[in-house]
């Protein structure tokens, strides 16, 4: 990262803008912009999460902020209602509330005098959920938005129900929510009103994990903000992109194939995280990309950013399996149109164990009866454990490790060794003949690189509750001994495969913790001929399609200054006991008291993730979510303790949680739920 302190303006900050929402309440917002904006009015690009802007998102935000105001832009980072210093509650994401908060945001900049009536907005995640979602309510002021590591379907492609599938990093993120809803705002802004929005917001805060629960199939409450349901809803300009190594690799090839605005997307080797500060590497110049944008579409500058390719994406050459890779070895390549011409669906039938003809292997060979057997499969609750998070973060390193070991308990298929190089992009599909002993269950499916010494690095994976074969808004049960045909798609990516290696589709029953198990153990039966893996191939004999222009190095502006005063922690543990048979994989993210100097503030969080079974007991498995946040200055010391836990019989889930408040160590708020919510078809 290439710090820039000469910018073409200017810029001054002012910390703490309070703006009035229709209800009387006040949201709190950090403005960037240049000196002369009151003269010369300027677009203003707005982005709205609750990370709390004082403090947990400073250091990000002043990279980035001061970065594009220096180009000539009001850049304003608001924290939702409930959160950081604006006041209220915050009781769940993406509600209708939000968003007509975001709305009102974006009139209020509208009609500021530094303001020429041009908005923009623009996030990482949660920023960019916002910006979506906001875009398709087609507020007049809204010109173009910019949104990283997002999704378009807050049922399937999010952290919660991957293919009907419970991820645990819906528990995982309903524990990180838990302890941000309830944090205190900062008295050197708010006052002697602090203590009253803090207890407002212990007071009304649930457990959100509760509320993801009760919603287990894609019904009113998850269509709701889901812009896949409406694409036409968007009306502006969108410059979309993720990482490869994300939980959000799908929505960008998604909104191009779907919008009929102009747009752009990229694609990097990235976990979630903005292009500029991208791990794995290679980081790119985003912040030019993003300024080229907002010129472009907020103050009509004919810069040719349009040219070039649609899509621009990372094409990842084949690594060794490990949790975490400073950078990716690759190419940058382009598609002028997604769907692509070029990419060629490639249907593999699964026969005896092998994947037939894709490029580089044999060709399908003629079927017999007997290619028709079935294969069984019945996996243990110890597959899994090696599969790293949903959503890379990069720290700890949360990557999936070698796969051997995983593939001992499932069904396997390889290609033979490849003859030439083969390249995809996009995403697999497997289609399944089976049938399965249970009337709930679910299929995990891995597709890995298999270098010549065995090892096998994992390219992506996909899962489908075998009880959503017909859709996810009203699953049925399984009839065991029924056939049935389940095809779903695997996570979009692009990968190469060098000659000599292998490619493997891997098929499990399990994939505890990543996907919460079904309620017991299920042997599934997969009909050999008619069971196929399609790749989307992309062409290696044609020239690329590269990018008309090539990234610049990351630039940003000079980040605020801090200080580590206690040392962060990480651990990532697998654990297995041959005595009692519990296994047991822990988390451990903790960053230290860190001091920032621009607010003489200290903040410290600590975040562990613990996730048990036992045996092949499917009802043992439990999960627990702990945070610890704290908050100093001078004699204003205060602390959130959040824990919640998940656990399961064969018909509920049991949710047990705590809630504690702490100043100066003593505990003045303290609260527990001890709630269940039944099973549907899960």
């Amino acid at each position: 990262m290439r710090y820039v302190s000469n910018l073409p303006h200017a810029t001054k900050a002012e910390e703490h803008v309070a703006i009035t929402m229709s209800d009387g309440i006040q949201l709190s917002a950090r403005i960037w912009r240049p000196t002369d904006s009151d003269r010369t009015p300027v677009p203003a690009v707005l982005e709205y999460i609750p990370y709390r802007k004082r403090d947990l998102t400073s250091v990000r935000d002043s990279i980035h902020h001061p970065y594009i105001a220096g180009h000539g832009y009001a850049c304003v980072r608001v924290d939702l209602r409930g959160t950081g210093d604006s006041e209220g509650v915050l009781k769940d994401e993406y509600l209708e509330q939000e968003q007509a908060d975001a709305e009102e945001v974006l009139a209020w900049l509208a009609e500021q005098p530094w303001c020429d009536g041009n908005t923009g907005m623009m996030g990482l995640s949660w920023g960019a959920f916002a910006a979506l979602q906001v875009a398709a309510r087609q507020p007049p002021s809204l010109r173009a938005i910019v949104i990283a590591s997002f999704t378009d379907d807050r049922y399937a492609d999010d952290m919660h129900y991957m293919g009907g599938a419970l991820l645990s990093d819906n528990l995982a993120e309903a524990g990180t929510m838990f302890a941000y809803a309830t944090l205190p705002p900062d008295p050197a802004l708010v006052g002697d009103r602090w203590r009253e929005m803090w207890h407002e917001r212990l007071e009304n805060t649930r457990p959100w994990v509760l509320e993801w629960l009760r919603h287990q199939r894609r019904d009113d409450y998850w269509r709701h903000a889901s812009v896949c349901d409406d694409y036409q809803g968007v009306r502006c300009p969108v410059l979309a992109s993720s990482g490869w190594a994300d939980g959000y690799s799908n929505a960008v090839t998604r909104l191009l194939g779907n919008l009929d605005v102009p747009r752009k997307g990229l694609i990097g080797p990235w976990s979630h995280k903005f292009p500029h500060l991208g791990e794995p590497g290679p980081a790119i110049g985003y912040l030019q990309e993003v300024v080229r944008w907002w010129d472009h579409w907020l103050k009509g500058i004919d810069n040719g950013v349009m040219d070039g390719p649609m899509l621009r994406t990372w094409m990842q050459d084949s690594v060794p399996p490990s949790t975490s890779y400073e950078a990716r070895p690759g190419r940058w390549v382009g598609e002028d149109t997604w769907p692509s011409e070029r990419i060629e669906s490639v249907s593999c039938p699964l026969v005896r164990h092998r994947i037939l003809g894709p490029a580089g292997t044999s060709e399908p060979e003629a079927e017999s009866a007997a290619d028709h057997d079935a294969m069984t499969v019945q996996s243990p609750l110890s597959v899994g454990q090696f599969a790293g998070k949903w959503a890379s973060y990069n720290a700890p390193p949360d990557l999936p490790y070698d796969q051997r070991e995983e593939d001992g308990g499932s069904l396997v298929f390889n290609t033979d060794q490849l003859t030439e190089r083969v390249e995809i992009l996009g995403a697999p599909t497997v289609e399944l003949d089976l049938t399965a002993s249970e009337p709930i269950a679910m299929v995990a499916a891995r597709l890995s690189d298999v270098a010549p010494d065995g090892s096998a690095t994992r390219v992506t994976y996909g899962l489908l509750n075998l009880t959503h074969c017909s859709g996810a808004d009203e699953p049925k049960p399984l009839e065991p001994g029924r056939r049935y045909r389940a095809t779903f798609q695997l996570n979009g990516v692009a990968q190469a495969f060098p000659p000599g290696h292998r490619i493997r589709l891997s098929l499990s029953t399990s994939y505890w913790p990543l996907a919460w198990p079904p309620p017991k153990p299920v042997r599934l039966s997969v009909y050999q001929g008619s069971s196929t893996l399609t790749l989307p191939v992309r062409p290696t004999t044609e020239p690329d399609r590269l990018p008309q222009r090539p990234f610049q190095e990351p630039e940003g502006a000079l980040p605020l200054a801090s200080t580590q005063l206690t040392p962060p922690e990480e651990r990532w543990e697998v654990k297995r006991d041959l005595i009692g048979y519990r296994n047991e994989l822990e988390i451990l993210k903790d960053r230290g008291m860190v001091h920032f100097e621009e607010t003489g503030l200290d903040v410290g969080r600590r975040a562990y993730e613990r996730y048990t079974s036992t045996a092949d007991d499917f009802t043992s498995a439990s999960g627990e979510s702990t945070w610890t946040m704290r908050f100093k200055r001078d004699e204003w010391d205060v602390r959130v303790e959040t824990r919640t836990v998940l656990r399961c019989s064969e018909e509920e889930f049991f949710v047990d949680a705590t809630l504690d408040g702490f100043e100066n160590d003593r505990r003045v708020f303290s609260r527990s739920w001890n709630e269940k919510v039944a099973r549907d078809y899960l």
